[in-house]
């Protein structure tokens, strides 16, 4: 397979051997922002398409099929139309901090993006502790949805903020043990190791027996929460809520919240991929070795972007296919069910791992 490290250590070298260190390190970061910026907001507008054409599926409509060849060019009229949109300024809100709510959602989104291993050799950061910086990162994004609620002076973004901030700080509980049950399996909290135990079709879904499958449905259950998606998506309930905590925001302050929720979803659909499915490792059959040879050959980014756009997949079909619950059930269901199934299977885990049960 294919290490896109050869590549990138290339650059490195021939830029530093034309020019100073510090000159080809800057060039580098603008090269790597440029990049991050592109591929977020490529991802964002595919995101918005996928689940709109899903949804016409789920219902037997078309979706977009005006704008472009099979509606393809629909999102980026919807773009363009956001960003030409006059952001409008609300009286009684707190300007700056009515301002600073978006970009912190954009934010926490874009560190996670960092430590993702998008392919073999293709990381940004590989931290020791990636793991637990992805659970940090990810964190900052309430502070952004709180403060776009109170900052906007209403009563239906206050109510909206709170109960995603509820249900964030609540569910971010069970994913948090769902990924401990995996760096328990796999004994490190570097993601690119945790990629590389995966090698040759030993997904820990599979190997970690019980246990990984219940970490698993667990952290699909959460993740869908924890992005404020359906049958989760109190904090934007239209018929109580107008919006939500985004409703006094216009142009491309809203569009910010819009891109945010979609990239979150990728997010959490690249990170189950990366613990449970192997990430950019590709589906190999021990003993198979000419099916395992073609396999291969397939590049290590399109193996890890198949396999988030299909646990995106099963998140939307979620969204599409259950009625809203009530904020008590939503609460009730972590508290109640979700965190204490979550800590046993912990101990269940650490009980497999002890005794050597997997694979």
């Amino acid at each position: 397979m294919f290490d896109f490290g050869i590549v990138t250590n290339w650059i490195d070298s021939w830029l530093e051997s034309v020019m100073p260190q510090w000159a080809a390190t800057t060039i580098e970061c603008v090269l790597v922002g440029v990049a991050l910026l592109l591929v977020y907001a490529l991802l964002a507008l595919f995101y918005i398409l996928y689940e709109r054409k899903l949804c016409a599926w789920f219902q037997c409509r078309l979706g977009p099929n005006r704008v472009g060849p099979w509606g393809l060019l629909q999102v980026f009229a919807d773009m363009f139309k956001i960003l030409i949109k006059e952001l409008i300024a609300i009286k009684g809100t707190d300007k700056f901090l009515f301002a600073l709510a978006p970009y912190l959602v954009i934010i926490a989104s874009m560190l996670v993006f960092v430590n993702l291993p998008w392919g073999n050799g293709l990381q940004l950061a590989d931290l020791n502790i990636g793991v637990f910086f992805m659970i940090a990162a990810s964190s900052i994004g309430v502070l952004g949805i709180l403060l776009a609620g109170w900052a906007s002076n209403s009563k239906y973004t206050l109510i909206g903020a709170m109960r995603s901030g509820a249900q964030m700080i609540s569910y971010e509980l069970s994913i948090g043990l769902s990924i401990l049950t995996i760096v328990l399996l796999s004994g490190t909290m570097s993601v690119s190791e945790i990629v590389a135990l995966q090698a040759n079709g030993g997904w820990f879904l599979f190997r970690g027996h019980i246990p990984a499958v219940i970490a698993f449905v667990i952290y699909l259950i959460a993740a869908t929460a924890e992005t404020n998606r359906g049958p989760f998506d109190l904090p934007e309930a239209e018929h109580e809520l107008t919006a939500g905590y985004h409703t006094e925001y216009s142009g491309i302050h809203f569009g910010f919240f819009y891109l945010a929720e979609y990239l979150n979803l990728f997010i959490v659909s690249g990170i189950a991929s990366l613990l449970f499915l192997g990430g950019w490792q590709p589906f190999n059959i021990a003993g198979l070795d000419m099916f395992n040879e073609v396999m291969n050959y397939i590049p290590s980014i399109v193996w890890f972007l198949l396999k988030a756009f299909f646990i995106s997949f099963v998140i939307i079909w979620f969204k599409w296919s259950f009625p809203r619950v009530r904020i008590d059930q939503m609460l009730a269901l972590e508290w109640k069910y979700l965190m204490p199934i979550g800590l046993f299977n912990l101990v269940l885990m650490a009980l497999v791992v002890v005794l050597g049960w997997h694979f």
